[in-house]
């Protein structure tokens, strides 16, 4: 069994999808009874063994400069100037069989390292990438949304970022939609979610009690719930101009359930009380599987505002748990979202809020479209999808073994090299 090694920062303890993806990846190395280790930053230096097969190591880094301080930050000087460090002793006690980074900015120049130099008499690991966001559209959102920036994002997925790799892993056809066709072998393959925790509970108006409270002893309330960080690549404003645009009568109030924490937090508070005073409710960060579960057991329909989602596993669990869905007929979310298992929609405020009043006018079709996203769902449980991920990187360490030699001493290099320039000049 190939040994592979996982790098990203997209790592913290309440972090979402890639973190998710990745503790589901430590658990099926027990089931498959193959080594997995992943590295990601934390707020001091220590190994924490998951299982007899799965290790990660938490490297001391900094907090994010920006966007998040939640988040902490491996970055490029903690390997770029020779092969000493915490990063290069892992990989060189590890020796793994592939290596994996998940990040498009600080990490990628490793790969680059690795298939320039690696240890001397070893073959090099194949390296591949894990796309998991679009760089565009991030640009777009934290950068600016002006051309310029947009074609600076295509020059450098193109020059910088895809030629550092063996090969690509994309999680959808949308997040693989930057990526260059032709220059480096690129996979699709889908997320997936835990369909024993995520599953279907029938909602009763003492469970709307545990889990919401006063709101949900209500019966007049039609409960919206939104599952995510709270972050400007999220489209939050479009939640709330929803809110803004459905109609409130004297026998249905619409209310929002905000279940997540992140930067924007102040922002929403402050502007859901001009917006929809008293219909929008933080619920924080929702922590544990189970307690995530009830709360979309106990909700009438999950509302999804980003068309610009890579993925989304959000939505996914809701389908497991037979919740509803509105979503954006745009993005990642594609992948498994169609016209039979969910209520699509343009990304707009008053396109969303018809969509929600069309699903919640016809109970039959909303039943429907609901048990055939718990099927969609279902098929995507984690212990298929791990599967499938550990059959891609058993076959780039195959396809790539070619084009991983041993590598040279440095001496050894150096001597190559001359006879090459000296055979070149006597021609």
């Amino acid at each position: 069994m190939n040994k592979t090694l996982h790098l990203t920062n997209a790592y913290h303890s309440a972090s979402g999808g890639i973190r998710t993806f990745y503790r589901a990846l430590l658990d099926g190395a027990a089931r498959r009874q193959r080594a997995v280790r992943l590295v990601v930053p934390g707020e001091r230096t220590t190994v924490e063994d998951v299982n007899p097969w799965a290790r990660i190591y938490h490297v001391e880094a900094p907090p994010s400069a920006f966007i998040d301080r939640r988040y902490r930050l491996l970055l490029p000087h903690r390997y770029l100037f020779g092969r000493s460090g915490p990063l290069w002793q892992i990989l060189h006690d590890e020796s793994p069989d592939l290596i994996e980074v998940c990040d498009k900015y600080a990490l990628i120049y490793l790969g680059g390292l690795i298939r320039g130099r690696w240890l001397p008499h070893r073959q090099r690991p194949a390296v591949a990438a894990l796309t998991c966001e679009r760089m565009d559209d991030s640009v777009e959102t934290f950068v600016s949304r002006h051309p310029l920036a947009r074609r600076f994002a295509r020059w450098y997925m193109r020059h910088v970022y895809l030629p550092q790799f063996d090969a690509h892993v994309a999680v959808s056809s949308y997040a693989a939609g930057e990526l260059p066709a032709g220059h480096r072998p690129i996979a699709i393959a889908p997320m997936g979610l835990d369909s024993s925790v995520f599953t279907v509970q029938s909602p009763t108006p003492a469970g709307r009690r545990r889990v919401f409270g006063d709101l949900g002893r209500d019966r007049r309330a039609i409960l919206l719930l939104y599952v995510g960080r709270l972050s400007a690549e999220k489209q939050l404003p479009l939640l709330l101009d929803m809110m803004a645009a459905l109609p409130t009568r004297q026998d249905r109030v619409f209310h929002l359930l905000v279940a997540g924490d992140g930067p924007l937090r102040p922002w929403l508070t402050e502007r859901a009380g001009a917006v929809a005073p008293g219909r929008v409710h933080l619920l924080g960060h929702v922590t544990g599987r189970d307690a995530l579960a009830r709360v979309y057991a106990n909700a009438d329909l999950l509302v999804h505002p980003n068309a610009h989602e890579p993925y989304g596993l959000v939505p996914l669990e809701a389908m497991a748990s037979g919740l509803p869905v509105v979503l954006p007929r745009a993005g990642g979310v594609l992948e498994y979202a169609t016209d039979g298992n969910a209520w699509l929609t343009a990304p707009q405020a008053a396109a969303m809020a018809d969509t929600v009043l069309t699903a919640l006018s016809h109970p039959d079709e909303r039943r429907q479209r609901a048990a055939r996203a718990r099927a969609t769902a279902i098929a995507l449980d984690w212990s298929r999808v791990i599967d499938r991920y550990f059959e891609l990187y058993d076959g780039i360490v195959a396809q790539s073994a070619a084009t991983r030699p041993v590598t040279l001493p440095r001496w050894r290099r150096a001597r190559r090299l001359a006879t090459a320039r000296t055979r070149t000049q006597s021609v």
